[in-house]
């Protein structure tokens, strides 16, 4: 604390503080659906990769890149799990984060830490500050993030760099790439529509923007009007595209997924097949598995079971509550953001607090490669649930 003029004590503002200043100081008031937004000079985002200096650093990056409506999080984050567990220094950039900022950008699995994120973060945004000017302004607060992914990834030399893509994607900040290893569209829906179109194959479009001539891109089963466009869009670019089927159960040898939800078995088999394919076109061939037939490599199976992801189908009970007896306030986290997806969530949560009324339930604590608040970890220890409430947040 320091003393103000009038006597007053004022809080000292921290390094990290200073620097989330910074960034919303980049949040723009201009509404993303203004129709004279499209594209909104996409081409300035490569005059910011030559004052960074990551155009070479980009260009030479293992891209695994994740376009959709629903799900892109999720495969992503089974990607990651999975190539780690296959021995590779990962990077994976997702959006938006829950509490932190850093949850954005994680490097084998773990948050970035504190003092990495304030090296790069400052790095990134005095040279932006010193070098641009009313014709080339500052990027706006999403893209800045891309930029600073980039800026990580190429810092820390990471094997593969996993990329969700914010919003879109013919548009998008992490479109970028030019030339990713595979492309990747999860479940197509309504959203966005006043900036995407109205139909789902305006959207389709939008997302088939991230495909790249030649690059391999696969997607899950999507409505014809959506596939249509992607198949068109892929035959347009030299594109082969596949379609990866959901993950059979089985292949986890009775293990559950670490993401909770039948919906997730849809994102796990895309999830296998854009790891698949990276291991193959990155010379990788020892660790291959293009088709699901009896059985997925250990590696695969503990990535799928091991992958973790604050606020979706977590379940956190109140360890504060009551000392005597912790753990009477439970908390369902889900996300929703169309109807499908509302849907799929409110059947996740009947499922589970059927399943929570007929047993005991023993908590273990999520894995902890992506906790940067311990305040949302599952509690462990088992418990009855007899008397317990249950309240359900999206």
């Amino acid at each position: 604390m320091e003393e103000g003029g009038d006597g007053c004590q004022k809080h000292s503002i921290t390094p990290y503080e200073e620097a989330l200043d910074a960034l919303s100081s980049l949040i723009t008031k201009r509404s993303r659906a203004d129709k004279s937004n499209k594209g909104d000079r996409f081409d300035i985002l490569f005059d910011y990769m030559k004052i960074l200096d990551l155009e070479e650093p980009i260009s030479q990056m293992k891209v695994i890149h994740v376009a959709g409506t629903k799900g892109k999080g999720s495969t992503c984050v089974f990607a990651e799990s999975i190539l780690r567990n296959c021995g590779f220094h990962t990077g994976l950039f997702t959006s938006p984060h829950l509490i932190d900022v850093r949850e954005r950008f994680r490097l084998d699995g773990v948050d970035i830490c504190e003092e990495k994120f304030l090296a790069y973060f400052w790095w990134c945004y005095d040279r932006l500050k010193e070098n641009t000017n009313e014709d080339v302004p500052m990027p706006t607060y999403f893209r800045f993030l891309a930029l600073l992914a980039f800026k990580i990834f190429a810092a820390e030399q990471v094997d593969v760099a996993i990329l969700e893509v914010g919003l879109g994607g013919k548009f998008d900040a992490t479109n970028v790439v030019q030339a990713p290893i595979v492309c990747g569209i999860s479940s197509l829906g309504y959203d966005h529509m006043e900036i995407l179109g109205n139909t789902l194959g305006e959207i389709a479009g939008e997302k088939a923007g991230i495909f790249k001539h030649g690059v391999p891109a696969i997607t899950v089963p999507q409505p014809d009007e959506a596939m249509h466009v992607l198949e068109e869009k892929a035959s347009q670019l030299g594109v082969n595209l596949q379609v990866a089927p959901p993950l059979v159960a089985d292949l986890l040898n009775g293990v559950k997924l670490g993401l909770e939800g039948e919906h997730q078995y849809l994102n796990a088999g895309l999830a296998v097949a854009l790891c698949s394919t990276w291991l193959q076109r990155t010379g990788h061939l020892e660790a291959t598995y293009l088709e699901q037939t009896s059985s997925l490599p250990a590696q695969f199976i503990k990535g799928l079971t091991a992958a973790s992801l604050q606020g979706r189908a977590q379940i956190v009970p109140d360890r504060h509550i009551d000392i005597e007896n912790p753990g009477d306030l439970v908390f369902y986290l889900d996300g929703a953001h169309s109807p499908e997806s509302m849907e799929v969530c409110s059947g996740w949560f009947s499922l589970a607090i059927k399943e929570d009324s007929q047993q005991p339930l023993n908590y273990l604590p999520q894995d902890n490669s992506i906790s940067s608040h311990e305040l949302i970890q599952r509690h462990p220890g088992k418990r009855s649930r007899k008397n317990s409430a249950q309240v359900h947040h999206f």
